[in-house]
């Protein structure tokens, strides 16, 4: 049994929570947030303690760190846990700014500690299957990918001043994934923004509507779609066209059934948030880091991280110049 020390009992840590002590392998050792109430309430429910920092780096009975807290927070807590030989896993992003990143990588580096950084999307089933697919050759060689990413309602335009932006906080998420899915580092980026959904959000400095394109090695090319309001649901698909045929991750919807009739088809809409749409995919990047602390090599690591950080840079760069930035 491996114990975790979980820091941040907000949503994400709450979501994390349930998918540690649901597992086998893993217990909710102990809760570390400022917020003693919100600590105190999620470590009685899981018959866990609650410690301070210091506490929980320090204690050996702690064998992985499951890092949810504010992002200000995460490249400070990883560097302690490097230095004390726990194993980490870490939200996204690992910081804000791409040379505290580096910095903090560096001592991963130092104290040879595994890392794992938390792209769920890697591991929702409907996605991995489509690589899968795609490494099986189903759809011959790569031409295309076009992925859509379009959030049921917009954040508080407050959220937007300490998000990093919409590129560092939303897109950065789809940014891994067009690695992830075409197997290759693209070779430029330009990217295309403005605030079509809520002013207040532009006039934080934000963008709520965005399109990228990127372009690749190999000559394909990805299409990112962004919106923060659907209006319909979380929207979230794949379309990847091939050589010899195209892949398609659909949404999932709240549920199956279909009417037809005399005016046409009438459908459930998209899952309406993440935690909803992304369920499976937290509890398979668990299991991921269940293997880790068993031994496996990280899937998704702290360079990831990184490089998803410099793509959404590099976009923010070619949005505000206009033009396309070579990488």
């Amino acid at each position: 049994m491996f114990n975790i020390a979980l820091f941040g009992a907000g949503r994400i840590g709450q979501v994390h929570a349930v998918n540690i002590a649901s597992h086998p392998e893993t217990c909710v050792y102990s809760i570390i947030d400022p917020y003693q109430e919100g600590a105190q309430k999620l470590a009685d429910k899981y018959n866990a303690v609650t410690q301070s920092v210091e506490q929980a780096m320090a204690d050996p009975n702690v064998h992985g760190v499951c890092i949810c807290s504010a992002t200000d927070t995460h490249a400070n807590l990883i560097e302690l846990a490097a230095q004390h030989g726990k194993v980490i896993f870490c939200e996204k992003p690992i910081d804000l700014e791409l040379s505290r990143v580096r910095d903090c990588l560096a001592a991963v580096k130092q104290y040879n500690v595994p890392m794992v950084v938390g792209f769920n999307r890697r591991y929702d089933p409907q996605f991995r299957t489509l690589k899968n697919q795609l490494e099986a050759g189903v759809v011959g060689t790569p031409e295309s990918l076009v992925i859509t990413s379009r959030d049921p309602s917009p954040p508080p335009a407050e959220y937007s001043k300490v998000s990093g932006g919409m590129f560092r906080d939303m897109t950065i998420h789809d940014l891994d994934m067009a690695r992830f899915i075409m197997g290759e580092d693209p070779v430029s980026i330009t990217a295309h923004g403005s605030c079509m959904v809520d002013p207040a959000i532009g006039e934080a400095g934000d963008i709520d509507t965005a399109v990228l394109v990127m372009a690749f090695p190999s000559g394909a090319i990805a299409t990112i779609h962004n919106s923060r309001r659907s209006g319909y649901g979380y929207d979230q698909r794949i379309e990847l066209h091939g050589s010899q045929g195209v892949l398609q991750a659909s949404n999932m919807k709240e549920n199956l059934l279909e009417y037809w009739g005399d005016q046409g088809c009438v459908a459930a809409k998209p899952q309406h948030f993440f935690l909803e749409r992304y369920q499976a995919a937290y509890i398979a990047e668990w299991q991921h880091f269940v293997d880790v602390l068993n031994g496996q090599q990280p899937e998704c690591t702290g360079a990831d991280g990184e490089y998803a950080l410099m793509l959404a840079d590099a976009a923010i760069q070619s949005m505000k110049a206009r033009q396309t930035v070579v990488l």
